[in-house]
């Protein structure tokens, strides 16, 4: 029995030890970070906007990222923001 504990701890300990010293990214390797899925129809004013981003072409959706100081809105277009 103090065999197999000590199998079982030996096993437990690389696994934490792997995953401790791993260079894993965690979107991998050349991946967008900033991608759209869904877009917002709201009209956002344009005084309380603090930057606009285009997505990278590699992202499946094109679009925008308008910022604000409380949140991230996607925007099919820019010229869907309020005047």
């Amino acid at each position: 029995m103090e065999m197999k504990m000590s199998c079982v701890c030996l096993v437990l300990g690389l696994v934490l030890l792997m995953t401790i010293s791993s260079d894993a990214e965690p979107h991998g390797a050349g991946h967008p970070v900033l991608c759209c899925f869904s877009f917002s129809n709201i009209k956002i004013p344009p005084d309380i906007i603090i930057k606009v981003e285009k997505t990278p072409s590699e992202c499946p959706k094109p679009g925008y990222v308008v910022t604000t100081s409380k949140s991230k809105f996607c925007k099919h277009e820019i010229n869907g923001l309020a005047s």
